[in-house]
């Protein structure tokens, strides 16, 4: 059990560094491209293409994060109103609904559209990466919500049983 503790923390430590990396890069694109535009006469063609896959994958490994500390928005006024037992079917409900869509779309979706866009061979236009490189940032960011997510239902159900005996 220490042993998915310790990977489990070293995957979160890895995700918040590679946001802290990837946001560095998209602050320095967004200089570089003012910086370029007003004070070289015209942007570099690329800083707009950088910024834009940049932000898609803070976006979508930001939310992973924000979902593995349960960050995340959410409208719990009705059902903070329910009984003990039925809070806990509605988190168990929750946390099965985003395992499918974490294994289903974000996974299996994600990757499916990764593997068809590296088959094209369709490159960005002024970076000239791989677009199915680019388009990764979907499955890899499922995979860490289906992790997170069934940590949190192995919690959910832990609990339970450890308050029934």
């Amino acid at each position: 059990m220490q042993l998915l503790v310790k990977v489990r923390n070293g995957l979160v430590k890895l995700l918040e560094v590679v946001l802290v990396a990837l946001f560095a890069i998209l602050t320095l694109d967004v200089l570089w491209g003012v910086f370029s535009r007003y004070a070289l006469g015209e942007q570099s063609r690329w800083t707009e293409e950088l910024a834009t896959y940049t932000l898609v994958w803070i976006s979508l490994l930001g939310a992973a994060l924000v979902y593995e500390v349960k960050g995340h928005l959410g409208v719990d006024y009705v059902v903070l109103k329910w009984d003990e037992g039925a809070q806990r079917l509605g988190k168990i409900f929750v946390e099965l609904c985003v395992i499918a869509f974490a294994a289903l779309i974000l996974g299996s979706g994600g990757w499916q559209l990764v593997v068809e866009n590296l088959n094209t061979n369709q490159v960005s236009p002024a970076l000239g990466w791989r677009i199915g490189y680019l388009y990764s940032a979907v499955p890899i960011s499922g995979a860490f919500f289906l992790i997170f997510s069934l940590e949190h239902l192995a919690k959910l159900i832990v609990r339970r049983n450890t308050n029934e005996s």
